[in-house]
Protein backbone atom coordinates (compact mmCIF):
# COMPACT_ATOMS: atom_id res chain seq x y z
CA UNK A 1 0.00 0.00 0.00
CA UNK A 2 2.61 2.47 0.73
CA UNK A 3 4.48 1.60 -2.39
CA UNK A 4 1.31 3.11 -4.48
CA UNK A 5 0.74 5.67 -2.01
CA UNK A 6 4.27 6.73 -3.54
CA UNK A 7 3.31 6.67 -6.93
CA UNK A 8 0.12 8.85 -6.15
CA UNK A 9 1.86 11.40 -3.55
CA UNK A 10 4.86 11.77 -6.32
CA UNK A 11 2.54 12.73 -9.32
CA UNK A 12 0.24 14.87 -7.36
CA UNK A 13 2.81 16.96 -6.15
CA UNK A 14 3.82 17.14 -9.48
CA UNK A 15 1.10 17.98 -11.31
CA UNK A 16 -0.38 20.58 -9.02
CA UNK A 17 2.51 22.30 -8.11
CA UNK A 18 2.83 22.90 -11.80
CA UNK A 19 -0.77 24.48 -11.56
CA UNK A 20 -2.74 21.73 -12.89
CA UNK A 21 -5.33 19.97 -11.11
CA UNK A 22 -7.53 18.19 -13.69
CA UNK A 23 -5.06 15.01 -14.25
CA UNK A 24 -5.28 13.91 -10.69
CA UNK A 25 -9.08 13.85 -11.00
CA UNK A 26 -9.19 11.21 -13.22
CA UNK A 27 -7.52 8.43 -10.79
CA UNK A 28 -9.73 9.85 -8.03
CA UNK A 29 -6.48 11.26 -6.32
CA UNK A 30 -8.27 14.41 -5.16
CA UNK A 31 -12.24 14.98 -5.78
CA UNK A 32 -13.03 16.82 -9.09
CA UNK A 33 -15.97 16.62 -11.88
CA UNK A 34 -14.43 13.23 -12.74
CA UNK A 35 -15.72 12.25 -9.09
CA UNK A 36 -18.46 12.90 -6.68
CA UNK A 37 -17.27 16.05 -4.85
CA UNK A 38 -16.27 19.39 -5.58
CA UNK A 39 -12.54 20.09 -6.18
CA UNK A 40 -10.64 22.81 -4.39
CA UNK A 41 -9.01 25.63 -6.37
CA UNK A 42 -5.44 25.14 -7.30
CA UNK A 43 -3.73 28.49 -7.78
CA UNK A 44 -0.32 28.05 -9.34
CA UNK A 45 1.99 29.57 -7.11
CA UNK A 46 4.44 32.21 -9.32
CA UNK A 47 7.46 30.19 -9.71
CA UNK A 48 10.92 31.41 -8.68
CA UNK A 49 13.83 31.64 -11.39
CA UNK A 50 15.25 27.59 -11.35
CA UNK A 51 13.22 26.12 -8.51
CA UNK A 52 12.30 23.16 -10.11
CA UNK A 53 12.40 19.85 -8.11
CA UNK A 54 15.91 17.85 -8.58
CA UNK A 55 16.80 20.32 -11.39
CA UNK A 56 14.93 18.31 -14.11
CA UNK A 57 11.20 18.41 -13.53
CA UNK A 58 9.02 21.35 -14.73
CA UNK A 59 8.65 24.39 -12.35
CA UNK A 60 7.34 24.12 -8.88
CA UNK A 61 7.19 27.77 -8.23
CA UNK A 62 6.64 29.92 -12.91
CA UNK A 63 8.48 33.27 -12.58
CA UNK A 64 8.04 35.02 -10.01
CA UNK A 65 6.34 38.63 -10.56
CA UNK A 66 8.34 41.71 -9.41
CA UNK A 67 5.79 43.81 -10.50
CA UNK A 68 2.68 42.09 -7.94
CA UNK A 69 1.67 44.56 -5.38
CA UNK A 70 3.67 43.99 -2.04
CA UNK A 71 1.01 43.51 1.23
CA UNK A 72 1.26 46.93 3.18
CA UNK A 73 2.17 45.35 6.28
CA UNK A 74 0.38 47.47 8.45
CA UNK A 75 -3.08 46.27 6.61
CA UNK A 76 -1.57 42.81 7.01
CA UNK A 77 -0.98 42.99 10.37
CA UNK A 78 -4.21 44.20 11.10
CA UNK A 79 -6.17 41.68 9.25
CA UNK A 80 -4.25 38.74 10.80
CA UNK A 81 -3.22 39.92 14.18
CA UNK A 82 -6.61 38.75 15.52
CA UNK A 83 -6.37 35.93 14.27
CA UNK A 84 -3.32 34.86 16.06
CA UNK A 85 -4.95 35.68 19.03
CA UNK A 86 -7.58 32.46 18.56
CA UNK A 87 -7.52 30.97 21.92
CA UNK A 88 -7.61 27.77 19.81
CA UNK A 89 -3.72 28.35 19.63
CA UNK A 90 -3.23 28.67 23.00
CA UNK A 91 -0.98 31.18 24.60
CA UNK A 92 2.42 31.41 23.16
CA UNK A 93 2.45 32.13 19.65
CA UNK A 94 4.68 32.63 16.77
CA UNK A 95 4.44 33.87 13.52
CA UNK A 96 6.19 35.57 10.29
CA UNK A 97 4.85 36.19 6.96
CA UNK A 98 8.06 37.05 3.96
CA UNK A 99 8.01 38.81 0.33
CA UNK A 100 9.07 34.80 -1.34
CA UNK A 101 10.69 36.53 -3.86
CA UNK A 102 12.85 40.06 -1.47
CA UNK A 103 12.67 38.46 1.78
CA UNK A 104 11.13 41.17 3.29
CA UNK A 105 9.41 40.61 6.41
CA UNK A 106 5.81 42.02 6.29
CA UNK A 107 4.79 40.44 9.65
CA UNK A 108 6.17 39.22 12.42
CA UNK A 109 5.11 38.28 15.85
CA UNK A 110 7.25 36.34 18.08
CA UNK A 111 9.26 35.41 15.12
CA UNK A 112 12.46 35.21 17.07
CA UNK A 113 11.30 33.40 20.10
CA UNK A 114 12.04 29.67 20.20
CA UNK A 115 9.53 27.47 19.77
CA UNK A 116 8.67 23.61 19.79
CA UNK A 117 8.28 23.03 16.02
CA UNK A 118 7.29 19.56 15.37
CA UNK A 119 7.42 18.26 12.18
CA UNK A 120 7.88 21.70 10.58
CA UNK A 121 11.45 20.94 11.59
CA UNK A 122 11.74 18.67 8.43
CA UNK A 123 12.01 21.59 6.46
CA UNK A 124 15.28 22.02 7.70
CA UNK A 125 16.45 18.79 7.51
CA UNK A 126 15.04 18.45 3.70
CA UNK A 127 17.59 21.28 2.63
CA UNK A 128 20.14 20.55 4.72
CA UNK A 129 20.32 16.93 2.67
CA UNK A 130 19.86 18.65 -0.85
CA UNK A 131 22.78 20.66 0.39
CA UNK A 132 25.12 17.89 1.49
CA UNK A 133 24.37 15.00 0.09
CA UNK A 134 23.06 16.51 -3.39
CA UNK A 135 19.70 15.49 -4.69
CA UNK A 136 20.89 12.95 -7.63
CA UNK A 137 22.80 10.81 -4.73
CA UNK A 138 21.70 7.53 -3.49
CA UNK A 139 21.85 5.23 -0.41
CA UNK A 140 23.65 2.38 -1.69
CA UNK A 141 22.97 -1.47 -0.26
CA UNK A 142 25.85 -3.64 -0.98
CA UNK A 143 27.73 -7.44 -0.44
CA UNK A 144 31.11 -7.60 -0.40
CA UNK A 145 33.90 -10.28 -0.04
CA UNK A 146 34.30 -10.90 4.05
CA UNK A 147 37.60 -11.36 5.38
CA UNK A 148 37.89 -15.22 5.05
CA UNK A 149 36.80 -17.24 1.63
CA UNK A 150 33.58 -18.55 3.08
CA UNK A 151 32.28 -15.00 4.40
CA UNK A 152 30.24 -12.60 2.74
CA UNK A 153 29.22 -9.24 4.33
CA UNK A 154 26.09 -6.69 4.02
CA UNK A 155 26.71 -3.43 4.11
CA UNK A 156 24.04 -0.93 5.36
CA UNK A 157 24.31 1.97 3.27
CA UNK A 158 21.03 4.37 4.68
CA UNK A 159 18.53 2.63 2.79
CA UNK A 160 15.19 2.49 4.93
CA UNK A 161 12.98 1.57 2.63
CA UNK A 162 13.82 -1.79 0.69
CA UNK A 163 11.24 -3.81 0.05
CA UNK A 164 11.71 -7.29 1.20
CA UNK A 165 11.20 -8.90 -2.77
CA UNK A 166 11.90 -7.65 -5.84
CA UNK A 167 12.15 -3.23 -6.17
CA UNK A 168 10.07 -0.69 -8.07
CA UNK A 169 11.84 1.24 -10.23
CA UNK A 170 9.19 3.49 -10.48
CA UNK A 171 8.93 4.13 -6.22
CA UNK A 172 10.44 5.90 -3.60
CA UNK A 173 9.18 3.66 -0.94
CA UNK A 174 10.76 0.14 -2.15
CA UNK A 175 12.82 1.41 -4.86
CA UNK A 176 15.19 -1.55 -4.35
CA UNK A 177 14.34 -4.77 -2.95
CA UNK A 178 16.53 -7.29 -0.91
CA UNK A 179 15.22 -9.90 -3.06
CA UNK A 180 16.86 -8.44 -5.92
CA UNK A 181 20.26 -8.02 -4.20
CA UNK A 182 20.43 -11.71 -2.61
CA UNK A 183 19.57 -12.85 -6.50
CA UNK A 184 22.95 -10.99 -7.75
CA UNK A 185 25.21 -11.91 -4.89
CA UNK A 186 24.45 -15.67 -5.47
CA UNK A 187 24.81 -15.05 -9.14
CA UNK A 188 27.63 -13.84 -8.36
CA UNK A 189 29.10 -16.46 -6.04
CA UNK A 190 28.23 -19.34 -8.39
CA UNK A 191 30.50 -17.79 -10.96
CA UNK A 192 33.08 -18.02 -8.67
CA UNK A 193 32.31 -21.72 -7.98
CA UNK A 194 31.27 -20.98 -4.57
CA UNK A 195 27.67 -22.38 -2.98
CA UNK A 196 27.81 -22.21 0.96
CA UNK A 197 28.87 -18.50 2.74
CA UNK A 198 28.36 -17.74 6.54
CA UNK A 199 26.29 -13.84 6.00
CA UNK A 200 27.74 -10.84 8.19
CA UNK A 201 26.10 -7.58 8.62
CA UNK A 202 27.63 -4.46 8.84
CA UNK A 203 25.64 -1.55 9.87
CA UNK A 204 28.17 0.61 12.27
CA UNK A 205 28.07 3.65 9.85
CA UNK A 206 25.13 4.84 12.33
CA UNK A 207 26.09 4.84 16.18
CA UNK A 208 25.17 5.59 19.55
CA UNK A 209 21.53 5.54 20.80
CA UNK A 210 19.00 4.22 17.72
CA UNK A 211 16.01 5.84 19.70
CA UNK A 212 15.86 9.25 21.12
CA UNK A 213 15.45 10.65 24.85
CA UNK A 214 13.25 13.62 22.93
CA UNK A 215 10.79 10.92 22.10
CA UNK A 216 7.38 9.89 23.43
CA UNK A 217 7.91 5.92 25.27
CA UNK A 218 5.06 4.43 22.91
CA UNK A 219 6.30 6.49 18.96
CA UNK A 220 7.96 3.23 18.18
CA UNK A 221 5.38 0.49 19.64
CA UNK A 222 2.76 3.37 18.43
CA UNK A 223 4.34 3.34 14.77
CA UNK A 224 5.46 6.63 14.69
CA UNK A 225 9.54 5.81 13.84
CA UNK A 226 11.78 2.93 13.83
CA UNK A 227 14.66 2.97 16.05
CA UNK A 228 17.10 4.36 13.64
CA UNK A 229 19.44 2.24 11.93
CA UNK A 230 21.18 2.68 7.81
CA UNK A 231 19.36 -0.52 6.74
CA UNK A 232 15.49 -1.36 7.06
CA UNK A 233 12.48 -3.37 4.98
CA UNK A 234 9.56 -0.77 4.80
CA UNK A 235 11.48 1.50 7.64
CA UNK A 236 10.82 -1.96 10.25
CA UNK A 237 7.25 -2.26 10.10
CA UNK A 238 6.02 -5.49 11.38
CA UNK A 239 2.85 -5.21 9.47
CA UNK A 240 0.85 -3.41 6.28
CA UNK A 241 -0.04 -0.07 7.86
CA UNK A 242 1.80 3.18 8.19
CA UNK A 243 1.51 3.03 11.92
CA UNK A 244 2.35 -0.37 12.44
CA UNK A 245 4.30 -1.68 14.65
CA UNK A 246 8.18 -1.54 14.30
CA UNK A 247 11.17 -3.84 14.70
CA UNK A 248 13.74 -3.89 17.69
CA UNK A 249 16.61 -4.36 15.16
CA UNK A 250 15.15 -3.27 12.01
CA UNK A 251 18.76 -3.93 10.40
CA UNK A 252 19.38 -7.32 11.53
CA UNK A 253 15.52 -8.14 10.40
CA UNK A 254 16.29 -7.03 7.07
CA UNK A 255 19.43 -9.21 6.81
CA UNK A 256 17.73 -12.28 7.79
CA UNK A 257 15.49 -11.08 4.94
CA UNK A 258 18.17 -11.19 2.68
CA UNK A 259 19.72 -14.95 4.32
CA UNK A 260 15.89 -15.76 2.83
CA UNK A 261 16.03 -15.02 -0.12
CA UNK A 262 19.88 -16.28 -0.92
CA UNK A 263 19.06 -19.48 0.74
CA UNK A 264 15.95 -19.32 -1.73
CA UNK A 265 18.02 -18.62 -4.34
CA UNK A 266 20.28 -22.24 -3.91
CA UNK A 267 23.21 -20.68 -1.20
CA UNK A 268 23.85 -22.52 1.58
CA UNK A 269 24.09 -20.18 4.51
CA UNK A 270 26.14 -21.38 7.06
CA UNK A 271 25.18 -20.60 10.96
CA UNK A 272 26.55 -18.26 12.71
CA UNK A 273 26.38 -20.05 16.12
CA UNK A 274 22.69 -18.97 17.66
CA UNK A 275 21.25 -17.87 14.45
CA UNK A 276 22.52 -17.38 10.08
CA UNK A 277 23.95 -13.42 10.89
CA UNK A 278 26.30 -12.00 12.89
CA UNK A 279 27.59 -8.33 12.79
CA UNK A 280 31.40 -7.94 11.82
CA UNK A 281 32.60 -4.57 9.89
CA UNK A 282 33.61 -5.02 6.08
CA UNK A 283 37.63 -5.26 4.84
CA UNK A 284 38.59 -2.15 3.17
CA UNK A 285 38.50 -1.92 -0.05
CA UNK A 286 36.71 -5.55 -0.07
CA UNK A 287 35.51 -7.05 -3.59
CA UNK A 288 31.98 -6.15 -4.45
CA UNK A 289 29.90 -8.92 -4.90
CA UNK A 290 26.76 -6.84 -5.96
CA UNK A 291 24.41 -3.93 -5.12
CA UNK A 292 20.90 -1.68 -5.09
CA UNK A 293 20.43 1.75 -5.05
CA UNK A 294 17.72 3.82 -3.40
CA UNK A 295 15.63 6.06 -4.91
CA UNK A 296 17.42 9.57 -5.79
CA UNK A 297 17.94 11.58 -2.41
CA UNK A 298 15.73 14.53 -4.11
CA UNK A 299 13.01 12.06 -4.49
CA UNK A 300 13.19 10.46 -0.53
CA UNK A 301 13.04 14.11 0.64
CA UNK A 302 9.78 15.32 -1.61
CA UNK A 303 8.74 11.82 0.05
CA UNK A 304 9.64 12.37 3.74
CA UNK A 305 7.93 15.98 3.20
CA UNK A 306 4.97 14.98 1.96
CA UNK A 307 4.12 12.13 3.92
CA UNK A 308 5.97 13.51 6.96
CA UNK A 309 8.02 10.11 7.40
CA UNK A 310 9.77 10.60 10.88
CA UNK A 311 11.88 7.48 9.95
CA UNK A 312 13.37 8.70 6.58
CA UNK A 313 13.70 12.16 8.41
CA UNK A 314 15.92 10.93 11.19
CA UNK A 315 18.03 8.61 8.65
CA UNK A 316 18.72 11.44 5.86
CA UNK A 317 19.90 13.69 8.63
CA UNK A 318 22.53 10.76 9.98
CA UNK A 319 23.33 10.93 6.51
CA UNK A 320 23.81 14.63 6.27
CA UNK A 321 25.99 14.10 9.38
CA UNK A 322 28.17 11.07 7.91
CA UNK A 323 28.76 13.31 4.26
CA UNK A 324 30.18 16.05 6.63
CA UNK A 325 32.69 14.12 8.38
CA UNK A 326 30.74 13.68 11.77
CA UNK A 327 29.40 10.47 13.53
CA UNK A 328 26.39 8.76 12.88
CA UNK A 329 24.29 9.76 15.86
CA UNK A 330 21.46 11.93 16.62
CA UNK A 331 23.41 14.40 18.41
CA UNK A 332 25.97 14.70 15.58
CA UNK A 333 23.07 14.39 12.72
CA UNK A 334 21.11 17.52 14.49
CA UNK A 335 23.88 19.60 14.90
CA UNK A 336 24.84 19.05 10.97
CA UNK A 337 21.34 19.95 10.35
CA UNK A 338 21.94 23.30 11.51
CA UNK A 339 25.28 23.90 10.43
CA UNK A 340 24.19 22.78 6.45
CA UNK A 341 21.48 25.17 6.79
CA UNK A 342 23.34 28.34 8.52
CA UNK A 343 26.16 27.89 5.25
CA UNK A 344 22.89 28.81 2.85
CA UNK A 345 22.92 32.28 5.13
CA UNK A 346 19.73 31.58 6.94
CA UNK A 347 19.94 33.18 10.48
CA UNK A 348 19.69 30.02 12.76
CA UNK A 349 20.21 31.73 15.87
CA UNK A 350 17.86 29.94 18.54
CA UNK A 351 17.49 26.62 16.41
CA UNK A 352 18.34 23.50 18.69
CA UNK A 353 17.61 20.78 17.39
CA UNK A 354 17.09 17.12 18.79
CA UNK A 355 16.71 14.59 15.80
CA UNK A 356 15.97 15.47 12.45
CA UNK A 357 12.11 14.82 12.45
CA UNK A 358 10.53 16.87 15.12
CA UNK A 359 9.32 13.95 17.60
CA UNK A 360 12.46 14.91 19.77
CA UNK A 361 10.31 17.35 22.55
CA UNK A 362 13.32 19.59 23.41
CA UNK A 363 13.96 20.55 19.82
CA UNK A 364 13.30 24.48 19.58
CA UNK A 365 12.92 26.26 16.10
CA UNK A 366 12.10 30.30 15.62
CA UNK A 367 9.63 31.19 13.49
CA UNK A 368 12.11 33.36 11.31
CA UNK A 369 14.21 30.19 10.43
CA UNK A 370 11.37 28.37 8.75
CA UNK A 371 10.38 31.57 6.83
CA UNK A 372 14.09 32.20 6.77
CA UNK A 373 14.45 28.47 4.52
CA UNK A 374 11.46 28.99 2.75
CA UNK A 375 12.21 32.32 1.66
CA UNK A 376 15.70 30.74 0.28
CA UNK A 377 13.96 27.81 -1.85
CA UNK A 378 11.68 30.23 -3.46
CA UNK A 379 14.35 32.60 -4.29
CA UNK A 380 16.16 29.99 -6.88
CA UNK A 381 19.12 31.25 -6.00
CA UNK A 382 19.91 27.61 -4.88
CA UNK A 383 18.01 25.38 -7.78
CA UNK A 384 18.99 22.22 -5.72
CA UNK A 385 16.46 23.21 -3.16
CA UNK A 386 13.53 23.42 -5.56
CA UNK A 387 12.06 19.67 -4.25
CA UNK A 388 11.27 21.25 -0.62
CA UNK A 389 8.71 22.92 -2.40
CA UNK A 390 7.54 20.26 -4.68
CA UNK A 391 7.54 18.04 -1.45
CA UNK A 392 5.29 20.33 0.50
CA UNK A 393 1.86 18.79 1.24
CA UNK A 394 -0.93 21.07 -0.79
CA UNK A 395 -3.86 22.05 0.99
CA UNK A 396 -7.13 19.54 0.28
CA UNK A 397 -5.16 17.48 -1.61
CA UNK A 398 -2.39 15.23 -0.39
CA UNK A 399 -0.02 14.37 1.91
CA UNK A 400 -0.59 15.71 5.70
CA UNK A 401 -2.96 18.25 4.19
CA UNK A 402 -5.21 15.94 2.43
CA UNK A 403 -8.08 16.09 4.58
CA UNK A 404 -8.12 19.74 5.97
CA UNK A 405 -9.16 23.08 4.11
CA UNK A 406 -12.53 21.77 4.17
CA UNK A 407 -14.08 24.12 7.01
CA UNK A 408 -15.77 27.42 5.65
CA UNK A 409 -12.92 29.14 7.07
CA UNK A 410 -10.70 27.45 4.96
CA UNK A 411 -12.08 25.88 2.10
CA UNK A 412 -10.91 28.51 -0.56
CA UNK A 413 -7.56 28.15 0.40
CA UNK A 414 -7.73 24.44 -1.53
CA UNK A 415 -5.13 23.78 -3.32
CA UNK A 416 -3.57 27.28 -2.86
CA UNK A 417 -1.41 26.68 0.54
CA UNK A 418 1.73 23.85 0.10
CA UNK A 419 2.54 23.96 3.78
CA UNK A 420 4.95 21.71 6.12
CA UNK A 421 2.55 20.07 9.05
CA UNK A 422 3.85 20.20 12.38
CA UNK A 423 1.47 18.21 15.06
CA UNK A 424 3.42 16.97 18.55
CA UNK A 425 0.83 16.66 22.34
CA UNK A 426 0.01 20.63 22.90
CA UNK A 427 2.15 21.64 19.86
CA UNK A 428 0.71 23.13 16.09
CA UNK A 429 3.00 24.43 13.57
CA UNK A 430 2.32 25.30 9.75
CA UNK A 431 5.11 26.55 7.17
CA UNK A 432 5.06 27.24 4.12
CA UNK A 433 4.19 29.19 0.79
CA UNK A 434 1.25 30.62 -0.98
CA UNK A 435 0.17 33.15 -3.55
CA UNK A 436 -1.82 36.29 -2.39
CA UNK A 437 -5.13 37.98 -3.98
CA UNK A 438 -2.93 40.07 -5.91
CA UNK A 439 -0.09 37.29 -7.03
CA UNK A 440 2.43 37.47 -4.77
CA UNK A 441 4.30 34.57 -3.12
CA UNK A 442 4.32 35.15 0.74
CA UNK A 443 6.24 32.60 2.87
CA UNK A 444 4.91 31.89 6.22
CA UNK A 445 5.00 29.76 9.48
CA UNK A 446 2.80 29.90 12.32
CA UNK A 447 3.27 27.97 15.62
CA UNK A 448 1.83 27.22 19.01
CA UNK A 449 3.23 24.97 21.52
CA UNK A 450 0.81 25.27 24.62
CA UNK A 451 -2.09 24.26 22.82
CA UNK A 452 -4.94 23.14 25.26
CA UNK A 453 -5.35 19.08 25.76
CA UNK A 454 -7.16 17.77 23.16
CA UNK A 455 -6.52 20.91 21.18
CA UNK A 456 -5.09 19.56 18.44
CA UNK A 457 -7.90 19.54 15.81
CA UNK A 458 -9.24 23.40 16.82
CA UNK A 459 -5.60 24.52 16.55
CA UNK A 460 -4.71 23.30 12.97
CA UNK A 461 -8.14 24.90 12.18
CA UNK A 462 -7.09 28.02 13.31
CA UNK A 463 -3.85 28.10 11.56
CA UNK A 464 -5.52 27.13 8.35
CA UNK A 465 -7.69 29.98 8.56
CA UNK A 466 -5.02 31.97 9.41
CA UNK A 467 -3.38 30.96 5.97
CA UNK A 468 -6.72 31.22 4.27
CA UNK A 469 -6.82 34.66 5.41
CA UNK A 470 -3.22 35.78 3.89
CA UNK A 471 -3.79 33.89 0.66
CA UNK A 472 -7.28 35.95 0.18
CA UNK A 473 -6.03 39.13 1.60
CA UNK A 474 -4.19 41.84 -0.77
CA UNK A 475 -3.72 43.97 2.51
CA UNK A 476 -2.77 47.09 0.44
Amino acid sequence: MRRAATAIVTAATAVVLAGGYAGLDAVDAVPGPLTTTPAPTATPLPTAPGATADGTAAPVLPALDAAAPVPDPAVLGGTLGPLLADPALGASVSAQVVDALTGDVLLSSAADVPRTPASTTKVLTAVAALRALGGTTRATTRVVDGATPDEVVLVAGGDVLLAAGAGDPDAVDGHAGLGDLAARTADALRAAGRTTVAVRLDDASFTGPATSPGWGTGDVGSGFVMPIAPLAVDEGRLAEGETAPRAADPALGAALVFVRHLTDAGITVLDAGGGPVVRTPAQPGARELAAVESATTAEQVEFMLTTSDNTLAEVLARRVALATDRPGTFDDASRAVVDEVAALGVDVTGVSLQGGSGLGRDTRIPARALTGVLALVASGDHPELGTVAAGLPVAGVNGTLHDRYDEPGSVAAAGVVRAKTGTLTGVSSLAGFLRDADGRLLAFAVMSDAVAPGGSVPARRAQDRFATALAACGCR
